[in-house]
């Protein structure tokens, strides 16, 4: 199966950031092991996919981002972490609502009801 990058995600990357988070605060990095974690190897972004989306997102007031405070015998550069707010979660919520509608209609357009 063909990796899902780019225009493919268009419209769901940020849902799709708010669901890694509801398991708990992480780095940007995390972030994206999640995503491709979860999409068994064929999900495949990139930072500057991603920072972009995070900031809308803390602009929104869907996630709460904080700078690392200690580096925990680390080398390289703080890090910040990023948490779902309660906003965030109803967010999401609908998102999840919004995009199983998403499939059932594009679904019976092409013929593959989900």
């Amino acid at each position: 199966m063909n990796e899902i990058t780019g225009d493919k995600l268009r419209g769901h990357l940020e849902t799709m950031i708010l669901s890694s988070l509801e398991k708990g605060e992480t780095h940007g990095l995390e972030i994206l092991r999640r995503l491709e974690e979860a999409g068994c190897g064929l999900l495949k972004l990139k930072e500057g996919s991603l920072y972009p989306a995070l900031y809308r997102l803390e602009t929104q007031g869907l996630v709460q981002a904080v700078w690392e405070e200690e580096m925990h015998g680390r080398r390289g550069a703080r890090r910040r972490f990023y948490r779902l707010t309660p906003k965030g979660k109803r967010a999401l919520n609908k998102g999840r609502e919004e995009w199983v509608v998403f499939v059932q209609t594009i679904g019976g357009i092409l013929g593959a009801p989900a």
